[in-house]
């Protein structure tokens, strides 16, 4: 796709989110789709490869959480991937500290070639699994915004999450339009692990029919230390 197509493209999609793209973010996710489409002949990191979809898909996806964001938040995206929600999120908030964390060390290395490519600071992306990263010193109940757009269930998944939380923090999880079983699933490991609903916002992604539910779990109390289990427990032995 040519850089003027792709521009236009953006910015008519971020303006019905009520973003407004300045010409360096631009040529950011420029730069972005571009390095995410040549990396993705050598490993893969996305079955979405047409430019449009990339736009879409990725791009204003991870756009659409952006609104949860104050400034001088500390974000963790857990499971970030080829970097959704993480960079797309860095990209519109130049000023807060990202960290991008996922177990595959060679998404890792696209994502390190990313960032210096794009020269963002305040950004690192981490290789390592959830249940080892929490016990570093000073990751514990660290971070003012904990996302993902990973597939995990929502029981498994806070478990990974609400961890990583500030008391008065947010998890903010990304999923698909029917969740209300998912929900119904989760309340007890959402109390367990020192959490609540705060609310549940449904959202359409720009010039299409896709729906997103965007979950707001507000942390109100310490998740105890046993939390997260280690790996491979929250998938085979959810908290119900």
């Amino acid at each position: 796709m040519e850089k003027d197509l792709f521009s236009q493209e953006i910015k008519q999609k971020a303006s019905q989110l009520q973003i407004i793209l300045n010409e360096n973010q631009i040529n950011h996710f420029f730069k972005y789709m571009n390095l995410l489409l040549e990396w993705n002949e050598k490993m893969n990191l996305t079955a979405i490869t047409d430019p449009k979809e990339i736009i879409l898909k990725h791009f204003i996806d991870s756009m659409i959480i952006s609104q949860y964001i104050n400034n001088n938040d500390r974000i963790l995206d857990i499971g970030t991937g080829a970097g959704f929600p993480g960079i797309p999120l860095k990209i519109l908030n130049t000023e807060n500290e990202f960290t991008l964390l996922d177990s595959l060390n060679k998404r890792i290395n696209f994502l390190t070639n990313v960032i210096q490519n794009l020269g963002l600071e305040k950004v690192r992306a981490i290789h390592g699994r959830a249940e080892e990263f929490i016990k570093l010193v000073g990751e514990r109940e660290n971070y003012d915004i904990v996302t993902s757009r990973a597939v995990a269930k929502l029981n498994v998944l806070l478990e990974y999450m609400l961890p990583f939380t500030k008391i008065g923090g947010k998890c903010i999880c990304m999923k698909a339009f029917e969740i209300d079983e998912e929900l119904k699933d989760a309340q007890k490991a959402i109390e367990i692990l020192g959490g609540e609903i705060e609310k549940v916002d449904i959202i359409t992604l720009p010039e299409s029919e896709i729906k997103r539910k965007i979950v707001v779990i507000k942390k109100i109390k310490n998740t105890l230390a046993k939390y997260p289990r280690k790996a491979g427990t929250p998938e085979k032995e959810p908290i119900i």
